[in-house]
């Protein structure tokens, strides 16, 4: 299946273009060892505590969520932090490295003419000040943030918001993601999907459902226009 002109690609942000684990040499500065186990488990607990906060309506910026899983991490691993160390590793979250493909892709998905839109989980204000710190935004027609809506991905209200937002039907949108969890949800919302399957080894979720297209890197993505 093409990529057909008027279709819309909302390009996940948390990583597919940003690599999220990007803060693990600074953490080793920190807690030395065990900057790695920090890491996952601060994305792990960030993308729990946003599916708990959905389902139970208790809705906080991304950006709460975040530095609560933080809190938890550092907890869980036996590491303790100071307050200024902590607030400079959230405010280093605001501009973490983009993935090595992402530049390039974008750059050449909007010389093409591609509508392409950031769509995330995150703040307003630190979706753009991620894009803008890797040389992303500019190559956006815009950023939708689940913020208005007031629930995180995969809740099917995050996707009717984007639609409502950027002025596209469902089935014109397509999702690109390497997070199977928002890969499934645009689909239940009636999107097309690009899986980015980064890691040959990372399993999509066993439900009856295949992503659209499956890709191994952004780079791959103008072969499907």
């Amino acid at each position: 299946m093409k990529i057909q002109s008027g279709d819309v690609l909302a390009f996940d942000v948390y990583g597919t273009l940003i690599d999220i684990h990007a803060l693990t040499p600074a953490l080793s500065m920190l807690v030395g060892s065990k900057a790695a186990q920090l890491s996952q488990i601060w994305r792990q607990k960030q993308l729990e505590y946003a599916f708990r906060r959905g389902l139970m309506g208790a809705f906080v910026p991304f950006s709460t969520v975040t530095g609560q899983a933080l809190d938890y991490a550092l907890k869980v691993t036996g590491e303790n932090i100071s307050a200024d160390e902590r607030d400079n590793l959230l405010e280093r979250y605001r501009t973490l490295d983009a993935f090595i493909d992402a530049r390039p892709a974008m750059q050449a998905l909007s010389a093409d003419g591609v509508e392409c839109h950031a769509f995330s989980n995150g703040d307003p204000e630190d979706i753009e000040s991620l894009l803008r710190s890797q040389g992303l935004w500019g190559a956006m027609h815009g950023a939708v943030s689940v913020l208005p809506a007031q629930t995180f991905k995969p809740a099917p209200a995050a996707y009717e918001h984007f639609c409502k937002t950027v002025d596209a039907k469902a089935d014109r949108c397509w999702i690109v993601s390497s997070n199977p969890f928002d890969v499934m949800g645009a689909m239940n919302a009636g999107w097309r999907s690009i899986w980015v399957q980064r890691n040959p080894e990372d399993v999509f979720d066993p439900w009856g459902v295949e992503p659209t297209l499956t890709i191994q890197s952004l780079s791959d993505l103008p072969e499907y226009l």
